[in-house]
């Protein structure tokens, strides 16, 4: 059973999404989300989120540092680090100040390295500059995407 501490810093939370468990919606933390089943959404977090290789992700992502294993069809907003693991399929526009790409990777959509402002995207996923982003329709992403090929 697990231990829940209410002083703990909510940063120092990590919430996780099961295998198996399906969610509709958007999810915000200030800690950590780990995905290991679905979410169909926009993910807010204040520290990191974790894709592992049976997660799935058809939204954007917002946090500081990620790790994705699985798959996400999305826009990526990452204030310091990303890791896309060769497991990894990633469709959309990424935007991180630092990018770690395995061989294997399939990533699909345009990549901003370098320094990324809190103006990029709101959780309400509009853009706070002048310039307007243009969103990925989530919709189109409910066709499977195909795995990378086995080594």
């Amino acid at each position: 059973m697990a231990r829940i501490n209410p002083s703990a810093p909510p940063e120092s939370v990590i919430s996780i999404i099961a295998p198996g468990m399906q969610i509709v919606g958007d999810c915000q933390t200030e800690g950590t989300l780990r995905v290991e089943g679905s979410v169909e959404g926009s993910i807010f977090t204040g520290k990191a989120v974790v894709v592992g290789e049976a997660g799935r992700v058809i939204g954007d992502i917002t946090t500081q540092d990620a790790v994705i294993s699985g798959r996400v069809a999305g826009n990526l907003v990452i204030g310091s680090r990303l890791e896309l693991q060769s497991t990894s399929v990633v469709e959309g526009e990424v935007h991180a100040r630092r990018i770690q790409v395995e061989e294997g990777t399939l990533l699909n959509g345009s990549v901003h390295i370098g320094e990324t402002d809190g103006s990029t995207l709101t959780h309400e996923g509009q853009s706070d500059s002048e310039e307007q982003q243009l969103p990925i329709d989530a919709g189109s992403w409910h066709r499977p995407v195909v795995a990378a090929p086995k080594r």
